[in-house]
C-alpha cells in the first residue's frame, strides 16, 4: 500500500484541485452547504450499496466521492472564515482521544460493551442532557430506531436475554392483530410501529443490522422479479396478462438459480 508520505501528497493534491474548481468552475463556484446536502446523502447511500455488494473497487470510488464532499464543505467553511480542513481534522482527533481514555489515558475496559458504555457517559459529561440527543432527527425511521436502541443500551436500559425480546415481539403482534380486527386505522398504525420497533430490537440481539438485512432482501426481490419480467418478455406476454400460478413458475426458477449461484 501507499506510504504515509504518498497519502499526504494525494490529500494535498485533492485540496489543490478543490481550490482550483472553486475558483474557476461555474458550477463549483455556485455551491453552498445547503445545495450540497442532498448530494452528500446520495453519495453516502451509493457507498452503502457498494459495501453491501462487497464491490471493493466501487467502495474505493464512492469513498472518493464522499471525501470530495468533506473537502468541499471545508473549503466553503474557510471562505467564510468559520473553519477549514485542518480544523475539521483536529476536531475529530481531539474527539477520538477524549472518547478513548482506555487508549490515551489510564482507564481500563474489559470489552467492547464497556467501551460503548463509557462513550455514553462521556457524552453526558460533555453537556448532553439526554443520551438520545446524538440521534439525528433526519435519519430514516428504521435506522433511527436502531440507533435509539443502541444509545439506551449504553446506559443499561436494555433487555437481559434474547428470548425476552422475542416474547415482546409476540406480544406486539397480538396487540396489532386486536387492532386489525377492531378496524381502527390510527391504532393499527401505532401497533404496527411497535411491531417494527420490537423486531429491530430483536435483530440487535441476533447481531443483525436490520437496515442491511432489509436492503439485502430488497436486492434479492428485485433480482427475482426482473428475472420474472425477462421470462415474460421472452414469451411475449405482459405480466398483467399472466396468472399468479404462471408467475410463480418463473419466480421459483429465479430462487433455484440464486441458490445454485451461492
Amino acid at each position: 500500500m501507499n506510504t504515509r508520505e504518498t497519502q499526504l501528497k494525494a490529500f494535498d493534491r485533492l485540496l489543490t484541485i478543490m481550490d482550483e474548481l472553486r475558483e474557476q468552475c461555474p458550477w463549483d463556484k455556485k455551491q453552498t452547504l445547503q445545495t450540497l446536502r442532498h448530494l452528500t446523502i446520495e453519495e453516502t447511500y451509493e457507498l452503502g450499496d457498494a459495501i453491501l455488494d462487497n464491490d471493493l473497487n466501487e467502495v474505493k470510488k464512492e469513498l472518493g466521492d464522499v471525501l470530495l464532499h468533506i473537502v468541499f464543505y471545508a473549503k466553503i467553511g474557510s471562505e467564510t472564515e468559520d473553519f477549514d480542513i485542518a480544523d475539521v481534522c483536529n476536531e475529530i482527533c481531539e474527539k477520538l482521544i477524549h472518547r478513548h481514555p482506555h487508549i490515551y489515558s489510564d482507564t481500563v475496559v474489559k470489552d467492547e460493551e464497556e467501551v460503548k458504555q463509557n462513550w455514553e457517559k462521556l457524552k453526558l459529561k460533555e453537556g448532553r442532557k439526554s443520551v438520545l440527543e446524538g440521534v439525528p432527527k433526519s435519519l430514516p425511521a428504521l435506522v433511527k430506531a436502531s440507533r435509539i436502541q443502541d444509545k439506551v443500551k449504553g446506559v443499561g436500559f436494555d433487555w437481559e436475554e434474547p428470548h425476552q425480546v422475542w416474547d415482546k415481539v409476540q406480544e406486539e403482534l397480538q396487540e396489532l392483530q386486536v387492532e386489525v380486527e377492531a378496524g381502527n386505522q390510527d391504532n393499527i398504525e401505532a401497533e404496527f410501529g411497535d411491531v417494527l420497533f420490537s423486531i429491530i430490537n430483536y435483530a440487535r440481539f441476533l447481531n443483525v443490522n436490520p437496515e442491511d438485512a432489509l436492503e439485502r432482501t430488497n436486492k434479492k426481490f428485485i433480482k427475482r422479479f426482473q428475472y420474472l419480467e425477462s421470462k415474460a418478455g421472452e414469451l411475449g406476454k405482459p405480466l398483467m396478462d399472466m396468472t399468479l400460478a404462471e408467475m410463480d413458475i418463473f419466480w421459483n426458477e429465479a430462487k433455484l438459480l440464486a441458490k445454485k449461484q451461492e
